[in-house]
């Protein structure tokens, strides 16, 4: 209905459909109250209460998660921090090993060319060994030789070992001093 046919309504003493009785006014208005009275003292604190909850429960989970995640932070810098510590300390170690490494290797030369040396030292000193001996059973082989050629030219024997000694010595000596022995 129109606003025109309401009012035509009225005119004509009819009772309006849309203008509420008195009664179901003050009904509707008590309702109202108690209902609002219910809402406002019973149901709003509770309602309250339940938002306040949730609102520190969603505040608490993100400052637990803020630190959390400051916590995880934290932790991902120390272990950021204790890789590069021992990336430093391998290098340090892998150096100290190449340093151990070089000594090593320079303790063992020197050992090898010590035992090098020595081995041609004692080589050298069985070689002047030998010689010695060779030349000694020489001298006694010459000298024998000698007496014995000797003997045989002068016709008489030259057994006597002193005498025998004696002249194989200076044969010897002779031929070392002759210009011949010096070449």
């Amino acid at each position: 209905m129109t606003y025109k046919a309401a009012t035509l309504l009225a005119e004509e003493g009819g009772a309006n459909p849309l203008i509420p009785h008195t009664y179901e006014l003050v009904v509707g208005i008590f309702a109202f109250f108690v209902v609002l009275f219910v809402v406002g003292k019973i149901l709003m604190p509770r309602i309250q209460k339940t938002l306040a909850e949730r609102t520190d429960a969603i505040e608490g989970g993100i400052k637990r998660a803020e630190e959390a995640q400051a916590e995880a932070q934290a932790l991902q810098q120390q272990y950021r921090d204790q890789l590069a510590e021992a990336r430093h300390e391998a290098a340090r170690l892998r150096e100290e090993a190449r340093e151990q490494a070089a000594q090593i290797k320079a303790e063992l030369r020197e050992e090898a060319q010590a035992e090098a040396r020595r081995l041609v030292e004692a080589a050298h000193a069985q070689i002047e060994a030998d010689r010695q001996a060779a030349f000694a059973q020489l001298r006694t082989e010459i000298g024998r030789l000698s007496t014995e050629l000797a003997g045989r030219i002068v016709g008489e024997s030259l057994e006597d070992e002193v005498r025998q000694s004696r002249i194989v010595d200076r044969f010897l000596d002779e031929l070392e001093s002759s210009p011949q022995a010096v070449r």
